[in-house]
């Protein structure tokens, strides 16, 4: 008994030694371990290992040293958690900071990024933790510059001296993302950045990338939806930098004793600033957005002005701004102001004697659709935005010092204006004639207004009025002729975010009709340039048959695959508008995810979610990652195919036949799940008919079935035999078109041969290693692959019936004759099964157009 608590006393004390082992630095040669930690030189902050609240999962973060609750202001890993307490966070000699289970050491379950280092290897790079709470990775030659911090890739938090804003040369977006609980530090719903989409960059808050809350642009004091933070007193000092490079803010403590912090709250659906009060051992929340019903983005609808009261709670918080009215005083009556407001007297702004009336302590509208001029005072921004009738408003750009500095005039629906009690900043709004006269009618002594005659002369005038009419008239006549003859389909846009598209995806450039209504969002031409630095050779990640693809950041942060399509490509507008028709309407966790698509001028192009990994082919028939796909992993890939094929061809809404499945079109995520992809030659199948016949064959040779490639007959047995040939090449690890020298020209003849001489195990992939633990598991997968093949469409088992199979240990029937039992000699190829390819001898080339005998 004795030497039994001396033990468990050694094992505790161990512990309590392991747990407090600690650094400020970790080295290629000095990784940290979970039960280590590192501390800052002035011991603010601590990096290591961490489960939180109820969690069991373990997580790599950074929180406060000096607070006594644990406050996590970074987690490395956050979508990545590590589900035991055997994590190792290195330093390797590229200089990336590597996060991997010290049981299985050989995978990275998270890294860092660096990029753009030297060619040569080096072993001097160390990561440190700084006092500032920013984890930076350097060389220890003495050169001051990062080469990685985390800095730039927050979480849900923002401490003084962070950036929040965008890198213009490098792409790089630093914004906040809300946990997803409290329990877990996964990606959440809210996000906090600085959109640059028009004149001037603003600040939102977003949920679920739509705008919950808008700070508004800088106006050299501060946001000019957040009022007070112009005033001295303020906790914070706020930098403001926009540059051709970079657009960003950095907030600093003024008061260094002060322990605050910045973070966006999944709980409560807010933005907060908080500061820790020591006597109380408690977070103070001394601001948050939204705060009222004002805040709110667009809460009172277009032309909207919200003043919200909270000492006169009765009334509505909603009014029209000078010269609208309600567009729906029914909703209006009921407290609904999302309807917007409309002009009361429609085409009398535009060389009528209109005005501008001052509305002063504004938070300026939204700033999507403006234009800024810095070069500008007030006269000549007033001169300006009066000179052109389609101004509706306008502000000074800058009210640094007290005066107008710059100007900014808006051209669109005035969105999210609203009045604060104090602060804010005069915002000049256009009126006609008759609004100007009676406002001034109610202040004799012209307080907030401002009166601008018109000076345009009748006669002018009147050329004016006339010319404009007349081209209105024709351009009505040119849209209406062109939508006879095309059959032009409805969009309905949602401030350009969201498109509902009426017919099945007929624009101008589809022509047509239909009755189907899917959900897809149409990108401009610029934000795909923008995204992808103008289609840079460094955003291209692969090349497809019909053209290639490219990852680009959309301005909100999120990673894109652009794919597009080459105008010499074998897809046109019939297999363009397939696939966008079809992927918007399937939803399944294995097929990859449309966002939207792009048709202007002569590009064509489909944005997709962007999948790090790539095609599965990258992985498979590659000498180096192969040996990441161990069995476990390539089974959970098949089972993850399959149940998408499943889908298509008996869940989804459609009975889908995809006609082209191979390894290149299926995507892994950053779990290497599999998403099947590229439905461009998918195929809707028509009610119980079993076959079909197209003059049109498309697909890729060496995944084709043989009544398929040979007389154009396809059916859901078609893909079965694609997912057959794909089954067997995760097994051997090899291309189907690699076995030109081994007798047999194709995977097909190989596996036959093997199996009819009981020797299909020898087929499998040598990176498997020798184990002979999955050695059953295998042998049925390679027996359902041959079901999948056999020569005879009828015999060949439903994507159900394979995924039974798989799923269950069920007795499976003898395969038959597999097709394409193809052979190579000196006097080249011959066919020694029942059936040949033709001159077809090359596996592995995609046709878009083959007619079918």
């Amino acid at each position: 008994m004795f030497c039994e608590k001396i033990s468990l006393c050694l094992f505790f004390m161990f512990l309590l030694l392991r747990s407090y082992t600690s650094t400020s630095i970790i080295t290629p040669d000095k990784p940290l371990r979970d039960g280590q930690v590192l501390v800052s030189a002035g011991e603010n902050f601590k990096l290591g290992f961490f489960s939180p609240n109820n969690s069991t999962r373990r997580y790599v973060g950074i929180w406060y040293n000096k607070v006594s609750i644990q406050t996590v202001v970074w987690v490395g890993n956050r979508d990545h958690p590590i589900i035991n307490t055997f994590g190792v966070l290195s330093l390797n000699k590229s200089g990336n900071i590597v996060l991997f289970d010290s049981q299985n050491p050989d995978v990275a379950i998270w890294s860092t990024t660096v990029s753009n280092l030297s060619s040569v290897v080096k072993s001097n790079y160390s990561a440190e933790l700084l006092d500032t709470g920013n984890l930076v990775v350097h060389e220890d030659d003495g050169n001051i510059d990062f080469l990685w911090q985390s800095f730039d890739y927050p979480t849900d938090t923002l401490l003084s001296s962070m950036k929040i804003g965008v890198d213009r040369r490098s792409g790089l977006n630093r914004f906040l993302t809300s946990w997803k609980s409290p329990d877990n530090p996964g990606t959440g719903s809210y996000s906090l950045m600085i959109d640059l989409n028009g004149s001037m960059p603003q600040l939102f808050l977003y949920k679920n990338w739509d705008p919950l809350w808008r700070g508004g642009p800088w106006n050299g004091l501060g946001w000019s939806g957040v009022p007070g933070m112009e005033s001295p007193n303020y906790v914070l000092s706020a930098s403001y930098v926009e540059n051709p490079d970079e657009v960003y803010l950095v907030d600093y403590i003024r008061n260094a004793s002060f322990i605050s912090r910045m973070t966006v709250n999944e709980t409560t659906g807010t933005l907060q600033r908080l500061t820790w009060q020591e006597d109380a051992q408690r977070w103070i929340n001394f601001y948050s957005a939204p705060m009222d019903q004002c805040d709110r983005f667009s809460h009172c609808g277009a032309f909207g002005d919200c003043s919200f009261n909270m000492y006169n709670v009765g009334e509505y918080e909603c009014n029209c701004a000078p010269g609208f009215e309600p567009k729906s005083p029914e909703d209006w009556y009921l407290r609904d102001g999302s309807e917007d407001c409309v002009r009361k007297r429609e085409g009398q702004v535009c060389g009528n004697g209109e005005g501008f009336i001052k509305l002063p302590r504004m938070k300026l509208p939204d700033t999507t659709k403006t234009r800024r001029d810095m070069n500008l005072d007030l006269n000549e921004c007033t001169e300006l935005c009066l000179n052109n009738c389609s101004c509706v408003g306008y502000s000074a750009a800058n009210v640094s010092g007290g005066g107008f500095n710059g100007c900014i005039t808006w051209y669109s629906k005035l969105v999210d204006l609203r009045e604060f009690l104090s602060g804010g900043q005069d915002f000049y709004m256009r009126v006609d004639d008759v609004e100007l006269a009676n406002h001034l009618k109610k202040s004799r002594k012209f307080h907030g207004y401002v009166k601008i005659l018109a000076t345009v002369p009748p006669s002018a005038a009147l050329l004016l009025l006339l010319t404009t009419a007349y081209c209105l008239i024709m351009k009505k006549k040119r849209g209406l002729a062109r939508r006879r003859q095309e059959g032009i389909g409805l969009f309905r846009s949602n401030r350009n975010r969201t498109m509902s598209v009426h017919g099945t995806l007929e624009g101008e450039e589809f022509g047509g009709t239909g009755t189907s209504t899917v959900d897809v969002k149409l990108f401009p031409l610029s934000t795909i340039i923008l995204a992808t630095d103008n289609f840079s050779l460094d955003h291209k990640v692969g090349q497809g048959g019909f053209g290639s693809v490219y990852k680009g950041k959309l301005r909100s942060g999120q990673d894109i695959a652009v794919k597009r399509l080459s105008n010499t490509s074998g897809q046109g507008m019939v297999e363009f508008k397939n696939e966008v028709t079809l992927i918007a309407k399937l939803q399944h966790r294995n097929l990859v995810r449309l966002y939207g698509y792009c048709v202007q001028k002569q590009e064509k192009m489909l944005i997709y979610e962007y999948l790090p990994n790539k095609g599965l082919d990258s992985f498979l028939f590659d000498n180096e990652r192969r040996n990441i796909l161990n069995w476990k992993k390539r089974f959970e890939i098949i089972l993850g195919i399959a149940r998408g094929i499943v889908y298509l061809h008996h869940d989804s809404r459609l009975k889908i036949i995809h006609r082209d499945l191979k390894a290149s079109n299926v995507l892994l995520d950053a779990q290497l799940n599999p998403k099947i992809s590229d439905f461009g030659m998918a195929k809707i199948s028509g009610g119980n008919q079993i076959q079909e016949k197209t003059n049109r064959v498309v697909g890729t040779y060496g995944y084709m079935s043989p009544e398929y490639a040979m007389d154009g007959l396809f059916s859901i047995k078609s893909d079965v035999f694609s997912f057959g040939v794909l089954l067997l090449e995760i097994i051997t690890g090899r291309k189907n078109s690699s076995y030109h020298s081994e007798n047999c020209i194709n995977i097909i003849g190989h596996v036959w041969d093997l199996w009819l001489e009981s020797k299909a195990l020898e087929i499998v992939d040598k990176s498997l290693g020798e184990s002979h633990e999955h050695d059953p598991e295998i042998l049925r997968c390679i027996h359902i692959g041959l079901l999948c093949v056999q020569e005879s469409a009828t015999a060949r088992p439903s994507m159900s019936k394979v995924l039974s199979m798989l799923c269950n240990e069920i007795s499976l029937p003898p395969p038959g004759q597999a097709a394409f039992i193809l052979r190579t000699s000196d006097d080249g190829p011959t066919n020694t099964g029942s059936r040949s390819v033709g001159a077809v001898s090359v596996n592995e080339v995609t046709i878009s157009a083959v007619e079918g005998r």
